[in-house]
């Protein structure tokens, strides 16, 4: 069967490169950065070139990228340990309401220790106002998390409209650009961050390997209490494999990024122009050009998402219906009720995302095997029964 993958916001495959790149770390360079033998230095050295390409991807110093396991960890990581740090100054703290969970749990988990979080709205486009978040801001607030580009509709923010309000009120803005860094051009000081997360998953690079950005001089405090790792500020013994092979994934996308970002964009209009002449009630979810370039998201009435993604699986197309993090909850998703949309419709989410090795001919299976599953789930269908029914009168 012809398998077509279009879930790259989930999950991409390893880079032939950086797995290469991670195989020594794997065998015969095992040694610990922490020792001050030459096993360990040569393995250090493997760390601090990662640290390098990884500020190079962003336009950050070596310094100022910390190590992590996962996007969600750079998130509570940023969340946590920028509040905590700067809690003598204020307990308030601004989100947007499409955040990722790993943001919107960690401010959950802060407001149960007297911090006090604020949710800024978002339009239809899921486009934060940043005059929402001025309006928000208060004597108290002493971060603004906003992310750079949503998982779930493609949206990108105007972060550094956003970061310049709050420079102005000496507010920290951080931004979750895990679906961002890697994908489309990321300049922490064009956007004027005191801190950004992201993850090598999201560019070809090994899951395991992500890094937080942290401007240099911003306090924060550890999540994760131990040695000397990562200046102090995360302990336990470094994942040398997998943060290698994301700062060869990192140097990568840098080298690939405009090749990728044009390819994609054309991929994703293919199914954003496509996909609605040939299935009706067929709403585009997210701003239609100011999104990730590999996103095209949509919610088919009537349906709901899960039946989905089995039916297209056993077409051999894999698929998402919202974010990796939530798409088992079997939920409409918290980003599309944000964005004002109907319970019922919210539940139809789909969401396709190309990768590199996607081709315009994996595009047209995908618009010839989906209507006539969206037809047939129709017909079983109670929702759009009643709709057929009412049109009738």
């Amino acid at each position: 069967m012809k398998r077509v993958y279009l879930d790259h916001i989930a999950a991409t495959p390893l880079h032939p490169a950086a797995l290469e790149a991670m195989l020594p770390f794997l065998k015969e360079r095992f040694g610990n950065p922490q020792s001050i033998h030459s096993d360990g230095q040569v393995v250090l050295e493997a760390v601090e070139e990662a640290r390098e390409k990884v500020g190079d991807l962003i336009n950050a110093s070596a310094g100022e990228i910390l190590f992590t396991a996962s996007g969600s960890e750079a998130n509570n990581m940023a969340v946590k340990g920028l509040a905590l740090a700067s809690r003598t100054r204020g307990t308030h703290l601004i989100f947007s309401a499409v955040e990722h969970l790993s943001v919107l749990n960690a401010a959950k988990s802060l407001e149960k220790s007297g911090f006090r979080a604020t949710l800024v709205p978002v339009d239809k486009t899921g486009l934060v106002d940043p005059r929402d978040v001025e309006k928000a801001l208060t004597k108290e607030t002493t971060l603004v998390s906003v992310m750079l580009a949503n998982s779930e509709v493609g949206t990108i923010e105007p972060i550094a409209e956003i970061a310049k309000i709050c420079r102005a009120r000496n507010v920290l803005v951080h931004t979750d650009a895990v679906a961002a860094a890697g994908n489309i051009p990321v300049d922490v000081k064009a956007l004027g961050l005191d801190a950004l997360s992201l993850a090598g998953d999201q560019f070809y690079g090994p899951k395991g390997g992500a890094a937080l950005f942290l401007k240099k001089g911003t306090r924060i405090l550890p999540l994760i209490d131990g040695g000397i790792q990562e200046g102090g500020r995360r302990g336990g013994t470094e994942n040398v494999a997998a943060i290698f092979g994301l700062g060869k994934a990192a140097e990568i996308a840098l080298a690939r990024m405009g090749e990728r970002m044009k390819k994609a964009r054309a991929l994703s209009d293919m199914l954003i122009e496509g996909l609605p002449k040939k299935i009706d009630h067929c709403v585009l979810t997210g701003h239609r050009e100011n999104r990730l370039p590999h996103h095209a998201s949509f919610c088919i009435e009537f349906i709901e998402g899960e039946a989905m993604l089995l039916s297209l699986d056993m077409k051999g197309i894999a698929a998402s219906s919202g974010s990796a993090c939530t798409s088992k909850a079997l939920k409409a998703s918290h980003v599309l009720l944000a964005m004002g949309m109907d319970h019922a419709l919210a539940q139809g989410s789909i969401v396709f995302s190309s990768l590199e090795s996607t081709s315009a001919e994996d595009i047209d299976y995908l618009l010839g095997v989906f209507p006539p599953i969206i037809d047939r789930l129709r017909k079983m269908s109670p929702l759009y029964t009643k709709f057929l029914e009412e049109k009738k009168k």
